[in-house]
Order: C-alpha cells, then structure tokens, then sequence
C-alpha cells in the first residue's frame, strides 16, 4: 500500500453539483494542486465568476488517501 494524493473534480454547484472524475493519483501533494489549481482556473473575459453559469464551475481539490501501487496508476 502506497500513501497518495487522490484529484477530485466536481462540476456545478449545488444540487446540480457532480464529480467528473476521481481517478488521478499523484505521489506529490504539491503537483497534484497544481492540477487542481490549473483545472479550476477560468480563462476568456469573464471578470466576475456571477457571469459563468453554476452548472460551469469547477471545484478541485486533492485528499489524501491510500492505494494499491500494482493497481492504481500514481503520476
């Protein structure tokens, strides 16, 4: 068993709030912010988040969690 750190990706808020995926696994807490960070960022002329659709938004964010290394694949 392998202590790693699990990416959670959620889409909307919510009632209409799903997770799109749970299946990165980063040794590093540190690079798998970094995806957590890049993968909420918003790009284009929105200013303010009351313009992008609540159905749009991206939540992520990293758990800590502990994994089979022969059967998970760990970045």
């Amino acid at each position: 068993m392998m202590d790693v750190f699990l990416l959670l990706v959620y889409l909307g808020v919510g009632e209409d709030r799903r997770m799109e995926s749970n299946k990165m696994h980063f040794r590093d807490l540190t690079e798998c912010n970094f995806f957590a960070r890049n993968l909420s960022k918003r790009y284009g002329t929105h200013r303010d988040m009351r313009y992008i659709d609540k159905r749009d938004r991206v939540t992520a964010y990293c758990v800590p969690k502990r994994v089979d290394p022969n059967r998970v694949r760990v970045y």
